[in-house]
C-alpha cells in the first residue's frame, strides 16, 4: 500500500506536465490564427526559398552516383556510430572487443578500397579521368 500512496504525487505532477503542455500548444495555435494574415493571393501559393522564385521542374533527374555515395555515407556512418559504442564499453570488451572491432574495421576498409577500385567514388565524367591521366603522365 505504501508505493501506490507515494505514487500519487508522481501521476499528479506528470498529470500537470501534460495539461501544460497541451495548454501551450493551444495557446500557440491560437495566438497565430487570430495574429496571422489571412490574405489569400496566387502568390501565396507559389513556393520561395532563400529570396528566388522557383525555375522550371522540382523533379529532377540525379545520376545514380549520388545515391551511391548516399549509401556509402550512411554505410560508414554506422560504421562509426558501433565504433562509438565499443569505445565506450572498451575497458569491458578487453582483448576480444579489440580484435572484434580490428576486424569489423577491416571488413569496412576492405569494402571501401573495393568501392575506389571500381570507379564508385569517382564523380568525374570518363572524358575528364582520362585528360586527367593524360596530363599527370
Amino acid at each position: 500500500m505504501p508505493d501506490a500512496v507515494s505514487a500519487v504525487p508522481h501521476h499528479w505532477a506528470f498529470a500537470v506536465f501534460v495539461l501544460g503542455v497541451l495548454g501551450l500548444i493551444a495557446f500557440m495555435l491560437g495566438l497565430s490564427s487570430l495574429l496571422g494574415s489571412k490574405a489569400w493571393g496566387r502568390s501565396k501559393n507559389e513556393p520561395f526559398e532563400s529570396g528566388m522564385l522557383p525555375v522550371g521542374s522540382a523533379r529532377l533527374r540525379l545520376s545514380a552516383k549520388f545515391y551511391l555515395v548516399a549509401m556509402l555515407f550512411v554505410i560508414f556512418d554506422v560504421e562509426a556510430l558501433f565504433l562509438f559504442a565499443w569505445a565506450v564499453s572498451v575497458r569491458e570488451s578487453g582483448w576480444v572487443g579489440l580484435v572484434g572491432a580490428s576486424v569489423f574495421i577491416t571488413i569496412l576498409f576492405a569494402g571501401l578500397v573495393y568501392e575506389s577500385a571500381i570507379g564508385a567514388l569517382d564523380w568525374a565524367p570518363e572524358g575528364r579521368r582520362k585528360r586527367q591521366a593524360k596530363l599527370k603522365q
